[in-house]
């Protein structure tokens, strides 16, 4: 189990988390929550945990192929990706 404490403020049922991650990914989460309209970093972070905890089947290769098609809607491109461009690793 993980070592947290009790967020003040948060209710009984929340608990605080430390986490590390790299400088380029924390700017990415915070581009992402701010674009998606999150009211927090948290909350998108929380929303993140939680499809990672409903869907555990999910590879990253899943992900990134849901992201893919995703942009590619959004964005109204067309452009296909190979499974390697998909599932290459990331800095993360």
């Amino acid at each position: 189990m993980s070592n947290t404490d009790t967020a003040e403020g948060g209710g009984p049922d929340k608990t605080n988390i430390n986490i590390r991650v790299t400088e380029t990914m924390l700017e990415d989460i915070d581009a992402t929550w701010q674009a998606e309209g999150y009211n927090s970093r948290s909350e998108f972070i929380r929303e993140a945990l939680r499809d990672a905890v409903r869907h555990p089947g999910l590879t990253r290769g899943s992900w990134k192929e849901i992201a893919a098609v995703e942009y590619a809607r959004r964005t109204g491109k067309s452009e296909t990706f190979t499974r390697d461009e998909l599932l290459s690793d990331d800095e993360y």
